[in-house]
């Protein structure tokens, strides 16, 4: 029933946001209630490099104001179930959305797919909150929204459930499979209801692909990962490029859609995500040379955006540089030998299921996307083919998507949704026993064996006249040695060695393995080293164990 709801409202949230973005698209741009922004001829060449720039103005100066008001980062759903356990800000998205209709809105090369997965797995991270669920069921909620909204976008439910399993919650299970397809299917069947999905593709495709077609479309697998993690450094280099020029962030976007209005004068098809224009261009018969540099504007057009500081993704904008990719690909193996060449229509969306498994990630969603839109099986079989090629390649040679890589470049050691937050929760605050046996460091050993006799204890936290942390004295010891004159602090151990309770459950055991302790004591600060409490590596370990088994267990439904 939750997973419904979920879907129910962010079927309407995906229209709404498609329905606001065309209506600025035809105010500031001009164009015609039923006309695509990416699809035009031409544009008022006036509009066309005012708009980006004057509206990439108002984004930063509206970013600046926001800022000084809601300081919380946002997280996207791939970090909030990796490292949060499916907790999101319904507020932060809704900030985030509004700024992804201002950037699509004033032609910005980027998609919108990124700020429907965001609200919608807002709704349900809040939805999961009220219902006050477990963290591996919000975790699913969280899933089940960003599932509903690709499917929403795209009128394909496969396509938006094998994206939340893949990308959002990052594994797949029969006991998941039911709400996340229920939220999808429900998302498709109310975007459609309400005025229909911003994503349709009416094309021919070939009944049947030859044998001797698998190479080429191979080849163009591993291209499209070339491509891909290409385009995937340039955002890196202009987002290292604005930084390093010493320009105000808040001005960054408008020097940003200056320059992408500059390069939409020599063709309208770099605004916007491309949704107008991709139809047309996996059929169009244009020359090569044109899709050449059609190829390399929308690519300059998106890194610029995305690092300029323009909000959203490159979902969309990774479909239509793929079949761009496919077309100059097709185009080129005709030049090179007509005769065995592969459809151009095959060999655009093999690039644009291609380009896009290597940026976003997630080849069977790819897979079903194609199956979903063609309905060829045959095709899908390509398609997966060059997927796989295409995903393996980027992991060999890169290792990050777009999502992860930019978690990267935070510092953030994620790879994936799997759930890794819970080592994060799991810290030695947690784990540690409070109760600890003390001595002063000036006690005499004679004393210290009256007070603590073998078999009392396996150790003793040694603390000086300041009551500040001196040292572990380990009570075998202390009674082996015959010399009465010593004290406790002629014996201690571990002086320098201590745990805080904010540190992690990996942070504690490597501090176990180099100090080659069983027990370590942690204090509240190193400057101060006032005692709180005391963690064993047995227990560290078995807590560690536990956990990793209860993971488990939840990644194979069990």
């Amino acid at each position: 029933m939750l997973s419904a709801f979920i879907g129910c409202g962010t079927g309407i949230a995906v229209w709404l946001m498609t329905a606001a973005t065309q209506r600025v698209h035809e105010g500031l741009f001009g164009i015609g209630h039923l006309q695509r922004l990416s699809a035009m001829v031409e544009l008022n060449p006036i509009r066309t490099v005012v708009v980006p720039a004057v509206g990439g103005l108002v984004l930063g100066l509206l970013t600046l104001g926001i800022s000084r008001i809601y300081t919380r980062r946002t997280v996207d759903p791939i970090e909030a179930n990796a490292l949060f356990g499916g907790r999101m800000s319904l507020t932060g998205s809704l900030i985030v959305v509004l700024q992804t209709i201002i950037s699509n809105g004033v032609g910005a090369s980027i998609g919108l797919e990124a700020g429907y997965t965001q609200i919608g797995s807002a709704i349900a991270s809040r939805w999961g909150h009220a219902f006050r669920v477990r963290r591996t069921e919000l975790r699913l909620l969280v899933g089940c929204g960003a599932a509903a909204a690709i499917a929403g976008a795209f009128n394909a439910p496969l396509t938006g459930a094998f994206y939340a399993f893949e990308l959002v919650i990052g594994t797949y299970s029969l006991a998941t499979f039911a709400p996340v397809a229920v939220s999808a299917i429900v998302s498709v069947a109310v975007v459609q209801a309400i005025g229909g999905s911003p994503f349709e593709l009416e094309l021919q495709v070939p009944t049947h692909i030859d044998g001797l077609d698998y190479i080429p479309i191979l080849a163009l697998g591993m291209l499209c990962a070339l491509v891909g993690i290409a385009i995937m450094r340039g955002v890196t280099v202009t987002e290292d490029l604005f930084r390093r020029s010493g320009v105000p962030i808040w001005l960054r976007p408008g020097i940003g859609g200056l320059a992408v209005g500059i390069l939409a004068l020599v063709t309208p098809a770099v605004l916007s995500s491309g949704h107008g224009a991709l139809g047309i261009v996996i059929e169009a018969p244009y020359p090569l040379y044109y899709v050449v540099i059609l190829v390399c504007l929308k690519a300059t057009a998106s890194a610029i955006s995305i690092g300029s500081g323009f909000r959203g993704g490159l979902f969309f904008a990774s479909l239509f540089l793929g079949a761009l990719l496919g077309k100059a690909f097709s185009g080129v193996l005709l030049a090179v030998s007509t005769a065995h060449a592969v459809s151009p229509v095959v060999c655009a969306l093999v690039g644009m299921s291609g380009l896009a498994v290597a940026i976003i990630g997630g080849p069977l969603t790819m897979g079903f996307l194609v199956l979903e839109a063609t309905g060829s099986l045959p095709l899908t079989v390509a398609v997966l083919a060059a997927c796989v090629v295409s995903s393996l390649t980027v992991r060999r040679t890169f290792g990050y998507s777009f999502a992860t890589w930019r978690f990267h470049l935070r510092g953030e050691a994620i790879r994936s949704a799997v759930d890794v937050g819970w080592m994060r929760n799991l810290t030695v605050g947690r784990m540690m026993r409070r109760e600890v046996r003390t001595v002063r460091a000036g006690t005499p050993l004679s004393a210290f064996r009256r007070d603590f006799p073998l078999g009392a204890t396996q150790r003793v936290v040694v603390l000086d006249e300041a009551d500040r942390y001196a040292g572990i004295v380990l009570l075998a010891e202390a009674h082996a040695d015959p010399d009465d004159a010593h004290t406790v602090a002629d014996i201690v151990h571990y002086i320098d060695t201590m745990l805080l309770p904010q540190m992690t459950i990996k942070e504690a055991v490597a501090m176990f393995e180099n100090a080659e302790s069983d027990a370590l004591v942690v204090v509240d600060a190193p400057d101060s080293r006032h005692v709180i409490g005391l963690l064993t590596e047995q227990y560290a370990l078995r807590r560690y164990s536990d956990e990793l088994d209860r993971r488990r267990r939840e990644l194979s439904g069990e």
